[in-house]
């Protein structure tokens, strides 16, 4: 059987300049992962950064990725 929600019930908040409501946007969680000679960047929304040979490069794409600077 179909409920429908409490007229009552608030909207979910809008993030800023975002059609999308954030408590449905999913959190990102970022890390790097080395494979070889290489490290990688990898976010839990799907993200990933190229292979670097620089962890510290790996790591600065994380870092834009997770603040919304970067791709």
């Amino acid at each position: 059987m179909h409920e429908d929600p409490p007229a009552h019930a608030p909207a979910p908040a809008l993030a800023p300049g975002s059609a999308t409501p954030t408590a449905l946007a999913p959190p990102h969680s970022v890390t790097t992962v080395e494979r070889g000679s290489f490290c990688i960047a990898r976010c839990t929304c799907g993200w990933s950064g190229p292979a670097r040979r620089s962890r510290d490069r790996a790591r600065t794409d994380a870092a834009e990725h997770h603040t919304g600077t970067g791709r």
